[in-house]
């Protein structure tokens, strides 16, 4: 089977950012997909850096001068002269591949690119007390920017102990460097192999009519721009069997609570939101951002019980609840597509919801929900 070219390379990688599956790749270039893999599982998915000629190396053209030189019998100072480059470089350069007899411009070329792979040790190589700190994140199930922007903010006038997102990512992805174990790699959100673009859309879910529904459209400008607490988003997980959660989430301090529903019937999940709801400081919920999910069909009820408005996205519009949206993406890691949620008590569940409360988070200038949350009750006390 012939290799695979350096064009062709260039194609897979551009390609893969573009989010193309490997099938997609692989037919695109003729190839099979074990091949296609072959090439971007050692990097973790992570697309190379492309590789630049320093500024002060010899060109390939200067390698063909000189030994088009050689051949005429030039001395190293006339080549020198003509390449305008010092002599001691024009004279290393044909002593270190083989020779005035032996040196070939194109095998000199070869080596000198073979020989300038020197990857430069990254920051968590050379500094083990950083690497170890990012190691106990990680096994918290802290993600890379979390930790990150944990790091700026605890050590801001240490720089040796701060290291950017891309560079964990990297270690532990990038597995031939060594630096992070493979296996903290499953503590990420998504646990995946490969590094992928975000091209996946989603599609939504066939929801039905629900009465007297208040559009989202009519939701209070306050709401919109988090200004004020005390407003919040929802949604139903659904788990192998099937099996279910709702989620809930404060759009201003992003605090996580996560309720344990027996079934998807609207009876049976407002019942359960009101139980949770009415666990809360008075007041500190005042509405509620739902889908177009039927299980809330009888959201009157639930605002009779709970004095809290609900309002209900556009149809196949998630990113009208972005907060639980990315809510629901990071308890993947906890509940991957095809777990039975029956198995799994409140007091579990909110052992999740703790965990996701105490991680920093970037939108909050990497403070916890669940601090941001405590002072949002202090101060309305």
């Amino acid at each position: 089977m012939r290799r695979i070219s350096t064009a062709e390379r260039a194609d897979i990688w551009a390609r893969w950012r573009r989010g193309e599956p490997l099938r997609g790749i692989a037919r695109a270039l003729a190839r099979r997909p074990g091949a296609i893999w072959c090439v971007v599982k050692p990097c973790g998915g992570i697309a190379p850096r492309p590789r630049r000629r320093a500024a002060r190396a010899l060109t390939q053209t200067e390698r063909e001068e000189i030994s088009r030189g050689l051949a005429q019998g030039h001395g190293v100072r006339a080549l020198a002269r003509q390449l305008r480059r010092p002599p001691s470089t024009i004279s290393r350069e044909i002593r270190r591949h083989g020779g005035r007899t032996i040196y070939r411009a194109d095998a000199a070329e070869r080596r000198a690119w073979q020989r300038a792979r020197r990857p430069k040790p990254c920051r968590l190589a050379t500094r083990p007390p950083l690497r170890r700190v990012v190691a106990t994140k990680l096994a918290a199930d802290w993600s890379p920017q979390q930790i990150a922007g944990w790091l700026r903010v605890t050590y801001a006038h240490d720089p040796t102990m701060q290291v950017s997102h891309e560079t964990i990512y990297r270690s532990l992805f990038v597995q031939s460097r060594g630096v992070l174990n493979e296996a903290l790699r499953r503590h990420l959100r998504r646990g995946t192999a490969l590094r992928r673009a975000r091209g996946a859309t989603r599609r939504d879910q066939g929801h039905g009519q629900i009465v007297d529904a208040v559009s989202i459209r009519d939701r209070p400008a306050e709401v919109e721009d988090r200004a004020v607490p005390g407003h919040w988003e929802g949604d139903l997980v659904t788990g192998a069997g099937p099996s279910y959660l709702a989620t809930l989430v404060e759009r201003q301090s992003r605090y996580v609570l996560l309720v344990k529903v027996a079934g998807k019937d609207t009876t049976t999940v407002v019942r359960a939101l009101a139980r949770t709801v009415k666990t809360l400081p008075r007041g500190l919920m005042a509405s509620l951002t739902w889908d177009r999910g039927t299980e809330l069909a009888a959201h009157r009820r639930f605002t009779v019980a709970t004095d809290v408005h609900v309002y209900f996205c556009d149809p196949q519009s998630p990113w009208q609840r972005g907060s639980n949206e990315n809510t629901n993406g990071l308890l993947r890691q906890y509940f991957p597509k095809g777990t039975d949620l029956t198995r799994f008590s409140q007091r579990q569940l909110n052992a999740v919801a703790r965990r996701l409360n105490t991680r920093p988070r970037k939108t909050l200038g990497y403070h916890t929900p669940a601090a941001t949350l405590a002072t949002i009750v202090a101060s309305t006390d």
